[in-house]
């Protein structure tokens, strides 16, 4: 990571470049939202679909479409169907058969990349089954090899633990997820310059994941700064009072296994369990709770449109609370959908997660149309543009504050902690600021602004769930 005082508001690309069909550009679309940083994964297979032979497409794409100033997190997914203990193109990954052949492979991605890669990063939350198939002691060797790899390739370049996720961070000190990230820092604790935490639950767990993870490195004696490779909302793991109805819908649709991630597999689109699952899920949508169908395709307007108002909030509560907790890097799940202009309501893992999505596809299948969220993204990146440091102020006001200083000035952003769902029902509290400018610049995340003068030295400002930002009157 850059030592350069300024944050960074990157996005991830998606989780599967250039693998589900041709490697589009998609930066200048990202650099148009105020990003410069895109995480993007590469699989072995994809690179080296056969021992020696190599298909450079997907990484040259990527490469073409950077420019002075951007900065690249590439994913290396250790999937393959002849390389690997668990054959698969796509996911889960798992250990290299030949540690020899994984690290030719790493060195002619890392020669092909010529140092244009700030970041690398091994395999992704690995404490999830479905994403690595494996132990703890089998990652963190893995993660051994990683590290040492890309040190001599590019000793430049950052090396970013696997992502640590909702099912460690959300879980209790003797869960499994724990145990797989406790074994792997005592393992591998040197192999790794940045500690990755992804966030999608509730904004206001935020401070305690990432101090948590402080915790988690500090029992080994390691002290690492930490990033947010993901974070996305509004999520069900954000909704604790809809696990009811999504634990049942999980349990039916893993009762007889996860399901196989191999781009084959998955495009043949088989009734499988959890298919099955999402299908009843559909066919009783008018009977579920209205914050469980705004999750769901062709949910009823009013609902689709509440759910974009708390995406653009929370693309501003999610990064203000990380950055005063100490994250300088942060990246939102995700630009766009995997596959242009196609999206199963069926698919489990679309279900969780295709409304995050920043951005969506024309019809000549380039990123082009902007969701609001992506709207709230380019304005939140503009105010924080010149951003040194996010400092939560204490009040007794009932709000959450936060000061931000830049270069061009002080910015502060209030806004009121709420249900997700139902909170902008709720009346906006009335608070005073102290304030000695003239007047004072006030915007929302939606980009309604006014100048306020203030009365005898105080701001009045409605404080709603509506992130509100204050600065002085340039």
């Amino acid at each position: 990571m850059s030592e350069a005082a300024a944050f960074e508001l990157g996005v991830v690309r998606g989780i599967s470049y250039g693998l589900f069909g041709p490697p589009g550009r998609f930066m200048p679309q990202l650099r148009a939202l105020g990003s410069r940083l895109t995480r993007v994964f590469l699989s072995w297979h994809q690179i080296e679909p056969q021992p020696g032979v190599h298909d450079w497409s997907a990484v040259d794409a990527l490469l073409g479409q950077l420019e002075p100033g951007d900065r690249l997190w590439v994913t290396v997914v250790s999937a393959s169907r002849w390389a690997t203990h668990q054959p698969t193109d796509f996911l889960p990954a798992s250990l290299p058969r030949d540690a020899g052949a994984y690290q030719l492979f790493l060195g002619a991605l890392m020669s092909r990349c010529n140092g244009k890669v700030a970041f690398w990063q091994c395999n992704n939350e690995p404490s999830n089954p479905g994403l690595w198939s494996g132990s703890a002691a089998e990652y963190a060797e893995l993660a051994a090899i990683f590290a040492r790899t890309v040190r001599q390739a590019d000793p430049k370049a950052r090396v970013v633990l696997g992502g640590c996720g909702f099912d460690v961070l959300g879980s209790t000190e003797d869960s499994e997820p724990r145990r797989f990230f406790d074994q792997v820092l005592a393992n591998a604790g040197d192999a790794f310059d940045l500690f990755d935490v992804h966030l999608y639950d509730a904004p206001q767990r935020i401070p305690s994941h990432i101090e948590d993870a402080r915790r988690m490195m500090a029992a080994h004696g390691i002290d690492r700064p930490i990033v947010v490779g993901e974070y996305g909302g509004p999520t069900l793991l954000g909704l604790p009072e809809l696990d009811s109805v999504m634990q049942s819908v999980m349990a039916e649709a893993l009762a007889s296994g996860a399901p196989s991630l191999d781009s084959a597999d998955l495009a043949q689109q088989e009734e499988t369990p959890d298919r099955l699952a999402m299908r009843a899920l559909y066919a009783q949508m008018s009977e579920l709770p209205p914050a469980l169908q705004m999750f769901m395709q062709n949910c009823p307007p009013m609902l689709e449109a509440k759910r974009h108002r708390i995406a653009c909030r929370e693309i501003v509560t999610r990064n203000l609370l990380a950055m005063a907790s100490g994250a300088r890097l942060t990246l939102a799940w995700n630009l766009a959908p995997e596959v242009p202009n196609y999206r199963d309501p069926f698919n489990m893992m679309g279900f969780l997660s295709d409304k995050l999505a920043l951005m969506g596809y024309n019809h000549r299948d380039e990123i082009a149309r902007r969701e609001p969220a992506a709207e709230a993204f380019a304005r939140f990146a503009e105010l924080m543009r010149d951003a040194t440091e996010v400092r939560r102020l204490e009040t007794d006001l009932g709000i959450v504050a936060m000061e931000i200083t830049r270069e061009r000035g002080t910015l502060y952003a209030f806004w009121a902690e709420a249900d997700p769902f139902a909170g902008e029902d709720e009346l906006p509290r009335l608070v005073e600021w102290m304030w000695t400018e003239p007047s004072a610049q006030v915007v929302d995340i939606f980009g309604n602004a006014r100048e306020m003068t203030p009365s005898v030295d105080h701001l009045s400002l409605g404080v709603s769930v509506t992130p509100l930002f204050v600065s002085a009157t340039p």
